[in-house]
């Protein structure tokens, strides 16, 4: 009978020590698990940032150029005279020439009744000339408020694009007619396939227009109404394309932009991170779905952690009631006493080195899962690299493998550099953004990513810009300004022997002026009053559309500067003049 009170404390202890651990092991899961999700929730969102500036700059690219080809003389003669078979022949070759220049998938022309008159598309099937496209938005949002952005599955082509439109007035503000840009994003779309993830754009009624997985194409994330099916119908939005709706259960919220859903998708029912990026500018709305492998494996090392720490202590506590009862029967019998209790410590020991050995190599296995992810992206950039090393090494070519070891290094200096401007402009740009921004930053920027240039063309330059020369603006747009002016110049020094750049800014007034001066023989006397008009290029043909200039002067003019050009005994100089910051301020 006194051995059953025994049993049952050793019953208890296990019984409790069973509890303990699967107590720690659900607590540590649950924290894992919310810092995981945490985690990856925090990555998405910078790769979502990402995929939002490439849609930003590929968009932002063709953004004003409907409005740029408007002001064409040309255009405007044609829609004043639609029957002038010469001039209609005539615009179209322009719009072909304009269209593969710029690089955008179509141009065309639409009268005040919808048809369209000239396209770059003329010689093809699919011509656009003689159609009518009244029933797109984009030309009632032309006629009505001077400019429209559409997505919409081509009636003609059967192929989506992103559509840019804007009005044709003529010198009274009159509307003649519409111009309009397609631009189709199937390359970008084929770019992201290989991503991680799955990547969803919707529309404003939520419905998937891009993806990188195609399966998931023209399927809508809420129910559509009979109304809005009936409005798609009659613009033809979606062509002959069926909309399928996509399936979602929330199983948690992580934070203001980002949940675990389960989703009845193509492949399949499956839990996903789904985090989502709104784009205000073109009224869409960006989603990654990301399956969490990575939080599965993060809740098992926690786990296993905790339970490595809880036996630890579990004996740890056993050990020092087994000493208790030890000095208790000490008395007893010495000797089979000391034996006893040195028996049960090495076996106590023992235990616990296993535990601190399991608990180790947890841990190392958590560091090493968080290593391998870290590195394996630029593992794999620096792969081919290395191969050609090898291949080298194998030659003897011992010089070649010392300049590749340099470029090696080179590459790294210049990942860490790119990821942070790559930063930089993954923010919003939204039209009207005012900032402080200094002139030396901004030209910094411009010069690093004209460096390859510089130096292979060997052009000697020469800067002085005053740290304290701040202005007011946006520093991505000023950026595509000066960039532009340094194109120029260089482009114009090409046939020289020896190359030279200045920059230098002064204060004058309540301005900043920064000069970009070359010595590459100047502008012609008759060119200088038309270097600022669209479409105006002294470049060979297929080497420049003649926007960019014009284009920088009209960013230049919604800062409230001026944009100015001359020649001196060298070359050519382009004068930006911008309100200095403090003067804004002031004000």
């Amino acid at each position: 009978m006194s051995a059953l009170p025994s049993r049952l404390r050793v019953i208890l202890i296990v019984a409790l020590i069973l509890l303990g651990l699967l107590l720690s092991m659900y607590w540590a899961g649950r924290f894992a698990e919310q810092r995981a999700w945490a985690e990856r929730s925090q990555e998405a969102r910078g790769q979502l940032e990402l995929y939002a500036q490439a849609i930003h700059t590929q968009v932002e690219r063709f953004r004003s150029v409907p409005a740029l080809l408007a002001l064409d003389s040309d255009i405007q003669a044609l829609l004043a005279s639609p029957a002038d078979q010469r001039l209609r022949k005539q615009l179209n070759r322009r719009l072909e020439q304009q269209n593969q220049a710029a690089g955008s998938s179509v141009l065309y022309l639409l009268d005040r009744s919808g048809e369209t008159i000239a396209a770059s598309n003329w010689r093809d099937w699919s011509s656009f000339v003689g159609n009518n496209y009244a029933f797109r938005p984009y030309f009632r949002d032309a006629l009505e408020r001077d400019s429209g952005r559409y997505f919409a599955v081509g009636v003609t082509t059967g192929i989506p694009g992103y559509f840019l439109s804007s009005s044709v007035k003529n010198a009274t503000g009159e509307v003649l007619g519409v111009l309009v840009v397609k631009l189709e994003l199937e390359d970008m779309q084929r770019d992201w396939v290989s991503q991680p993830g799955i990547l969803l754009i919707a529309d404003s009624l939520d419905i998937v227009i891009l993806t990188n997985r195609p399966a998931w194409r023209f399927r809508h994330l809420r129910p559509l109404s009979d109304e809005v099916r009936s409005r798609l119908v009659d613009a033809r939005r979606y062509a002959e394309q069926t909309l399928q709706p996509l399936y979602s259960e929330q199983l948690q919220r992580i934070d203001e932009h980002s949940e675990r859903r389960q989703v009845e998708g193509p492949d399949g029912r499956h839990d996903y991170l789904w985090q989502r990026l709104e784009l205000p500018a073109e009224d869409w709305t960006l989603h990654l779905l990301l399956e969490p492998q990575s939080v599965i494996a993060s809740v098992r090392s926690y786990r296993l952690a905790a339970a490595g720490v809880w036996m630890t202590l579990a004996f740890l506590l056993l050990y020092l009631a087994q000493r208790r009862k030890t000095r208790r029967v000490e008395q007893r019998s010495r000797s089979e006493l000391e034996h006893l209790v040195a028996e049960r410590t090495r076996e106590l020991h023992t235990a616990q080195d296993e535990l601190v050995h399991a608990a180790r190599m947890a841990a190392l296995g958590q560091m090493s899962a968080a290593l391998a992810h870290e590195i394996n992206q630029p593992l794999t950039a620096l792969r081919m690299q290395l191969a050609s090393l090898r291949l080298l090494l194998d030659n003897g070519r011992e010089d070649e493998v010392r300049k590749g070891l340099g470029h090696v290094e080179g590459l790294l200096e210049r990942m860490a550099a790119l990821t942070g401007h790559l930063k930089t402009f993954a923010r919003k740009s939204p039209a009207g953004l005012r900032q402080r921004l200094r002139l030396t930053d901004v030209l910094e920027q411009a010069l690093q990513l004209l460096a390859p240039r510089i130096r292979s063309e060997q052009v000697e330059v020469f800067r002085q810009v005053p740290n304290e020369a701040e202005v007011s603006g946006d520093a991505i747009r000023l950026e595509q300004v000066l960039i532009n002016l340094l194109h120029n110049a260089l482009d114009a020094m090409t046939e020289r022997p020896q190359r030279r750049l200045r920059i230098v800014c002064q204060r004058n007034g309540n301005s900043w002026q920064l000069s970009v001066a070359d010595n590459g023989g100047g502008i012609a006397a008759e060119h200088l009053d038309r270097v600022f008009e669209p479409f105006f290029t002294t470049k060979a043909v297929g080497q420049g559309l003649g926007l960019g200039l014009a284009v920088s002067y009209g960013i230049v003019r919604d800062f409230g500067g001026s944009l100015e050009a001359h020649n001196d005994g060298q070359g050519a100089v382009f004068t930006l003049t911008l309100p200095a910051a403090e003067a804004d301020a002031a004000e």
